[in-house]
């Protein structure tokens, strides 16, 4: 078969290019798959980032520019069996045979035109990245669709833990709305009170995507650090990250702390890859319990859920004063994450796709 691929946001690294792109690496196994976008450099920059074999995939100029003309769009599209196109909260209208829309995020103020509806009845399938999203998906777009987890490295090689606390996530200044999307500026206020209030021999490492807009205010997040065991690494290398993974004890993550996520679903974790990458590695969860975050972690066995910071220093000083409760957890942490091995989801995709 021949498939195309488009990812509105190849140049942002996140998890729904690492998810695109590991889609792209599963359907090239035994098809022609080409990935529509314009600058070569953004397709190496995903696969080096996150470590994926893109040897077999071709680059095509990217049909889905506003600067492209849509008959010409839709006449290129015939020539393809399958088109999966990852959602900007629009719908395209393509002449492919099948045509798959796959969804990482709610999008709560989507107005459902005439014209979106028609164009929804050439989608063969939807498929979402968690029940979370699927939950505002199926209402904003009156559809029913698929769950395929995210794609998420469970091999970790076995390392000692230290006493570390760590956070996965890409720094933003402005996200849709939100001025700390990721919240780390909680989580570093949260770490400093409990040092504050005697923790010691602990640090708090956070592992931040950073783009070169926003570290200008990035820097303040540094300043805010100072003076505290605190640890701020930019941009690590996948094979670096992987190490912090495996030497980490706990894992704190945040998005949506402080937010109305009945009016804005999108400023929650849609699904949570680095906390599974961290359970896989027998990193135990401290997350809120917000988003695609309570779909991952069984709260009190594989982890805990949060609801405030004071909540958050409770339930992390429990795991660093019981250390059996720690070992135990650890362990149910890595059996909870094969649940969203790497395997399964090029299984999954297959039997929707093929």
């Amino acid at each position: 078969m021949r498939i195309g691929i488009f990812d509105p946001y190849l140049n942002d690294l996140g998890g729904g290019e690492k998810y695109m792109i590991t889609l792209a690496e599963c359907l090239s196994k035994g098809n022609s798959v080409d990935v529509f976008w314009d600058n070569k450099e953004d397709l190496s920059k995903v696969a080096e980032r996150f470590a994926l074999d893109i040897s077999k995939i071709s680059l095509r100029e990217n049909i889905f520019s506003s600067k492209y003309p849509f008959l010409k769009r839709c006449l290129n599209s015939l020539e393809y069996d399958v088109i999966i196109v990852l959602s900007d909260g629009s719908i395209p209208f393509l002449l492919c045979k099948k045509l798959f829309i796959h969804f990482q995020q709610p999008f709560p103020n989507v107005r459902v035109s005439l014209k979106t509806s028609l164009k929804k009845m050439r989608v063969n399938s939807f498929f979402c990245n968690s029940i979370f999203t699927k939950s505002f998906i199926d209402k904003e777009f009156g559809i029913t669709s698929e769950v395929i987890y995210p794609p998420v490295n469970v091999d970790f090689k076995k390392s000692k833990k230290e006493n570390i606390i760590l956070h996965v996530g890409r720094f933003r200044a402005i996200n849709i709305g939100s001025r700390d999307y990721k919240k780390q500026e909680i989580m570093v206020d949260v770490f400093k009170k409990m040092v504050d209030r005697g923790l010691k021999d602990w640090k708090f490492i956070l592992a931040v995507g950073l783009s070169e807009s926003d570290e200008s205010k990035f820097n303040k997040l540094k300043e805010k650090a100072k003076g505290y065991p605190i640890e701020i690494i930019e941009n690590p290398a996948n094979e670096i990250l992987w190490n912090y993974y495996s030497r980490s004890k706990i894992y704190w993550h945040a998005s949506g702390y402080g937010e109305n996520l009945d009016k804005n679903p999108e400023l929650a974790e849609h699904f949570g890859i680095s906390t599974v990458e961290a359970m896989a590695a027998g990193v135990v969860p401290v997350v809120i319990n917000a988003g695609g975050q309570k779909e991952i972690v069984i709260n009190g066995k594989s982890g805990y859920l949060w609801t405030t910071p004071e909540d958050c220093m409770e339930k992390t000083n429990d795991l660093i004063i019981n250390k059996e409760l720690m070992k135990e957890m650890s362990a149910n942490a890595k059996e909870r994450a094969n649940k969203f091995a790497g395997e399964r989801f090029c299984k999954e995709l297959k039997e929707i796709i093929v």
